[in-house]
């Protein structure tokens, strides 16, 4: 038997025609020639005998103890979620109110255009000269033009300052530093 295996194993000498894969079927092949000629064996099979179960006692899960985490758990959970759905609420009013705010910004912008050209209709110069005229304004006449000669030149007198000591400094700094503070936190 040995020898056979050895022959059908090993019975190549090395050459390879066609392409270079292996004949993975050649064995069974060989195996199948051999015994073409002899009677196919058969197995007896095993007498299966009907298995029956036999339920002698009804089996009960017993009862689980509940951890105090948990109920902390789920209590957290329904917690978040009870958050997360009053963030929501919150969203949707704050988009509400900004829509509403578009809406007014629109009315205002188009009252914006009819009171700037009202404005401009009101202080046009023909208008303002006329009411000018009404109220008995006129141009002024040369004696009521004055000029100013400004050709000589300009002079400025700077006084110095005495060097401030050492303690009215402190205050000063101190002063500025409160009044920072103070600024910061309005």
């Amino acid at each position: 038997m040995a020898s056979a295996a050895k022959e059908l194993r090993y019975s190549n000498t090395g050459m390879v025609y066609g392409d270079l894969a292996y004949d993975l079927d050649r064995e069974l092949r060989e195996r199948q020639f051999r015994h073409a000629g002899e009677a196919p064996r058969q197995r007896q099979a095993a007498k299966e005998l009907p298995q029956v179960r036999r339920a002698t006692r009804v089996q009960t899960r017993e009862r689980q103890k509940l951890s105090v985490l948990t109920v902390l758990g789920f209590g957290a959970a329904a917690a978040l979620a009870v958050l997360v759905l009053m963030s929501y609420i919150q969203l949707m009013g704050i988009s509400n109110s900004v829509v509403s705010l578009k809406s007014q910004l629109e009315d205002l912008e188009t009252e914006n255009v009819t009171l700037t050209t009202q404005y401009e209709r009101m202080y046009d110069l023909t208008t303002v000269q006329e009411a000018a005229e009404a109220a008995g304004m006129s141009k002024p006449s040369g004696s009521q033009i004055y000029y100013i000669d400004l050709s000589d030149g300009d002079s400025a007198v700077v006084y110095q300052q005495k060097e401030p000591d050492v303690l009215s400094r402190l205050l000063t700094s101190l002063h500025h530093g409160v009044y920072a503070v103070v600024e910061y936190f309005e």
